[in-house]
């Protein structure tokens, strides 16, 4: 006898109870486990509590749209993975651009019919169970198995004093931009060689590093060995990156890029910022506290034209 999959979850939030109906009565005889939330606040809540497979989400909703709820997801470091569908009445292309450039990964308009809607949902969880096994470009373990890691690494309780590097590279955007993605591509490379290279020869033998996705990068390893595995990387990038620079780039310390009006703008060289969270002096219960104190940390950290560490010396209170 064959072992049933689990169930795949979907979170809908819509304030119509009506629609909800009928969402539920299309997702659950097609397999799914369907949980509910009535406006964008309770389904940011739900997230938080639940990780869901996907989520269906009303356009216009009260006080929390469901545009602002897709934001608020892709910009979670762990929950950006969780792919989003825009549901709403309207048809109009501005709408659909809108919700594209807040990270949706499909759009479906109001009515829709039911044989569509099941396949959008197939189509965009198989498209994300592929993009979460690992990263095309690094081979990294993705979102996924990020998730899962640090979930372990938090169920350990007292027993293990671990680190989390968060490792994000400056000025990435408009480096891509300005030389190209195939630079920008070696780059990311390079930057993943690098982050192994220093798990080695300073971490432990459970580390482990991951690719968030661009130029976004995690390190879980030893607590003891974090600060020099983070100083190293630093190091390391710093010594590896002026080769990706023109000549004429690398001796003025800067390039000239375009803004979105045309203006020529000196954009530092690439940079990285790597934050240290740990639990030496705190006990996490999710890892989306870890993603919060580290976004914290980077906002701080990005405000330097140059490489930094920096590491979260706040004890809980």
């Amino acid at each position: 006898m064959s072992k049933r999959q689990p169930e795949k979850s979907i979170l809908v939030v819509d304030d119509d109870p009506d629609v909800r109906d009928i969402l539920r009565s299309i997702l659950e005889p097609g397999g799914f486990a369907v949980t509910e939330a009535a406006d964008g606040a309770l389904a940011l809540q739900a997230v938080r509590a639940h990780q869901p497979d996907l989520v269906i989400l009303d356009w216009m909703m009260p006080n929390v749209t469901g545009l602002e709820v897709c934001q608020w997801l892709k910009q979670d470091t762990l929950l950006r993975h969780v792919p989003v569908i825009m549901l709403t009445g309207k048809g109009e292309v501005h709408d659909k651009v809108n919700g594209i450039n807040a990270g949706a990964d499909d759009y479906i308009v109001k009515p829709f019919e039911p044989r569509e809607l099941l396949a959008r949902i197939q189509m965009v969880l198989r498209r994300t169970a592929q993009e979460l096994e690992a990263n095309p470009l690094t081979k990294l373990p993705g979102n996924l198995s990020i998730q899962r890691e640090l979930e372990n690494r938090i169920a350990s309780g007292e027993g293990e004093r671990f680190g989390v590097c968060y490792v994000d590279l400056n000025h990435f955007k408009s480096f891509n931009d300005h030389y190209g993605f195939k630079r920008g591509d070696e780059v990311i490379q390079q930057t993943a060689e690098i982050l192994l290279a220093a798990s080695r020869t300073h971490g432990g033998p459970t580390d482990f590093v991951g690719h968030i996705g661009g130029d976004d990068f995690i390190v879980i390893t030893r607590a003891d060995l974090a600060e020099t595995l983070c100083q190293a990387i630093v190091r390391e990038f710093d010594a590896m990156v002026p080769q990706f620079h023109d000549q004429v780039d690398r001796a003025v310390g800067y390039f000239l890029h375009p803004d979105r009006k045309g203006r020529e703008l000196k954009i530092p060289l690439l940079s990285v910022s790597v934050v240290l969270v740990t639990n030496e002096d705190r006990t996490f219960t999710h890892p989306g506290e870890i993603a919060r104190i580290s976004a914290e940390l980077k906002s701080y950290a990005k405000q330097s034209d140059r490489s930094t560490y920096l590491k979260d010396r706040r004890q809980a209170s």
